[in-house]
């Protein structure tokens, strides 16, 4: 009774937006091929419900787009939604009330009893209200691996980081650029996460991400990461491309051995009719920890004056996590949904080991929930100037542990 109740009440909010068609623009910045086909999932659903999606696509990443959205919230010229990565980024646009409070929304989709983990919900919670819809779980701890690539080189595919560290003499004596990388802050702290779990383990991760101790920042087992991140930066010196999916691409190609990236991932390989297991494989945890972490995207909905425009936006956060759309969506973008109660039997391998991991609760948060958005961006600035150069590990170490230790 309690979830029919909670349904009436989720169609009640849809249907009184339903009445009359409403046009809104939806900001993001999924531009890849694979990023494409799947925010052509939201926009296709929204135009079936007889509306207008306008599509806003940012093209750079989120480091290009978040400033861009911001801007033209706090600048008067706010979009109808927007995504963003549920976690602290738009903490000062909600405590501003510049958000639309989307709790009723919430509340009525039973959203507490269906999101998992419920960290994703909490991401989007401030002070017991609901500010976004969480549409996905991205995690960033994946190694991806050219199958073309090993075979060239006469090695076996790796099953695990140091195998494929041991490898990669072989992959560049046949000219093959052993681990592909973007020249973006954003990729390389990515990069530098997924080898500080392998390599550091979730205990120490946990004390300096989430506890923010700069001792353990200090300390040997993040000595032992930056001088990983040091040998993978070696691994990394002739992938002289910008861009993440041009980095994927050169896997898919066979030009590079392999790469550090998120899940995402997996919707270039699949644009490129690529199948998982033949011509490449992934590495959740980079094959060493059966860990990830929940980052991932929500929709953020600014606060405007036009009630049609309210509802319109309400209506839209309804059917960003309703059953069909986060099938649809997730399984072209190679995203977990964050929903707990759909059936995602077609999802590939990859898809699958990432469920697996998810169901047996080896899941850590991301970064972007643990640590503030500056915090955030002086660490991507510290690691674009760690890869880009020739800092020692030593040096590098030392100023992340002063930036952990003023983190907020």
């Amino acid at each position: 009774m309690k979830l029919t109740t909670k349904l009436l009440a989720a169609t009640a909010i849809v249907s009184a937006s339903a009445a009359s068609a409403v046009e809104l623009e939806v900001t993001h910045w999924w531009t890849s091929g694979g990023e494409a086909a799947a925010v052509a999932k939201f926009a296709e659903a929204w135009n079936a419900a007889g509306n207008t999606w306008v599509d806003g696509a940012i093209a750079g990443s989120g480091g290009t787009a978040r400033p861009i959205i911001i801007s033209r919230i706090l600048g008067g010229d706010p979009m109808g939604a927007t995504q963003l990565n549920h976690g602290r980024q738009a903490e000062e646009l909600i405590e501003a009330g510049m958000m639309l409070d989307l709790t009723d929304v919430a509340e009525a989709g039973g959203w507490a009893d269906i999101v998992n983990p419920s960290s994703l919900l909490d991401s989007c919670t401030l002070d017991g209200r609901i500010y976004c819809v969480p549409v996905n779980i991205h995690s960033a701890q994946w190694l991806w691996l050219s199958h073309e690539a090993y075979e060239k080189a006469g090695q076996p595919v790796p099953s695990d980081w140091n195998e494929f560290v041991a490898s990669a003499p072989a992959l560049t004596e046949a000219g093959i650029v052993p681990l592909a990388m973007g020249q973006q802050g954003w990729q390389q702290n990515l990069a530098f996460g997924a080898i500080t779990i392998a390599v550091a383990g979730t205990d120490a991760w946990r004390e300096v991400t989430l506890n923010k101790n700069a001792d353990v920042a200090r300390g040997p087992e993040y000595t032992a990461v930056f001088e990983a991140v040091a040998d993978a930066r070696e691994l990394a010196r002739e992938s002289n491309v910008q861009d993440w999916n041009q980095a994927t691409n050169m896997v898919i190609t066979g030009m590079a051995g392999a790469q550090l990236m998120g899940d995402w991932a997996q919707g270039e390989f699949s644009v490129a009719g690529q199948v998982e297991g033949e011509d490449y494989s992934c590495l959740p945890g980079l094959g060493l920890n059966e860990i990830l972490d929940t980052g991932g995207d929500a929709f953020y909905f600014p606060a405007n004056d036009d009630p049609e425009i309210t509802a319109a936006q309400k209506e839209l956060a309804a059917l960003l996590i309703s059953p069909e759309v986060q099938v649809s969506f997730n399984l072209a973008k190679g995203s977990l949904p964050v929903r707990g109660d759909i059936d995602m039997a077609a999802a590939n391998g990859c898809m699958q080991k990432g469920l697996g991991i998810l169901a047996d609760g080896g899941v850590l948060p991301s970064g972007d929930q643990a640590l503030s958005a500056d915090t955030q961006t002086q660490i991507e600035d510290l690691m674009a100037e760690f890869w880009s150069g020739d800092m020692p590990a030593a040096d590098a170490q030392a100023r992340y542990a002063d930036l952990i230790a003023a983190a907020d």
